[in-house]
């Protein structure tokens, strides 16, 4: 297609800040990329020239950081990641629970059910740390990241649906263990890491708050 289109942007963007001439599928699988060759409005003044630029189209997703607020204990997965294929740590991550939010679900309640296939655990009261661009220089994936209260004492085992490839490993450490795996680098992708620096911020209000009605 050769015709010049207006993008619908939202937030601060104006109409007319980004012109699409095209647009195609490159690869369409599982996961989906797609090739745009576009014009932006520049900080100068005036327009771009024609650029091409190729976007990962994964859909988007929910975390969540379970946390034990009674125990002071952390609820974290370990499983096989592709993208980790060649990392120095190997391509076994210890991650926190996460999910793709599906059409028509809402984040909280991927979390929720996640939380289950994932760890077993179900999660009560929730709290939302922050919405983030994974990396918006390729790909359009965000996630919404939680905090949940859950009970510890019992978790452990290997969960997660076989039908869909899932090997979980799923075990509990200290807050202070889990402080210890992020000072050291164990814990090496974005949830997980921003999660425990909110709860980091937030520890002794959550621990109030949520030790509340027990």
């Amino acid at each position: 297609m050769n015709d010049k289109k207006v993008i619908p942007l939202r937030g601060r963007h104006k109409e007319g800040d980004i012109e699409l001439v095209d647009c195609d599928i490159g690869y369409q699988g599982f996961f989906r990329l797609e090739r745009y060759r576009l014009r932006h409005r520049l900080f100068a003044g005036g327009m771009s020239d024609l650029i091409t630029r190729e976007l990962f189209e994964r859909g988007h997703a929910a975390a969540i950081l379970l946390y034990d607020a009674n125990l002071d204990q952390i609820v974290l997965v370990e499983q096989f990641r592709i993208g980790a294929l060649n990392a120095e740590g190997g391509a076994w991550l210890y991650e926190i629970v996460a999910g793709i939010i599906e059409p028509g679900e809402m984040a909280e309640e991927v979390v929720r059910r996640e939380s289950v296939e994932e760890a077993g655990c179900k999660v009560g009261r929730i709290e939302k740390i922050c919405d983030y661009l994974v990396s918006p220089g390729g790909t359009s994936e965000s996630i919404s990241l939680y905090c949940g209260e859950v009970d510890s004492r019992n978790v452990g085992g290997i969960h997660g649906l076989p039908h869909e490839g899932e090997d979980i490993r799923v075990f509990s450490v200290s807050y202070a263990d889990a402080v210890n795996m992020l000072m050291s680098g164990d814990l090496n992708t974005a949830s997980p890491i921003m999660a425990l620096q909110w709860l980091q911020q937030n520890r002794a209000r959550i621990r109030k708050e949520w030790s509340e009605g027990r």
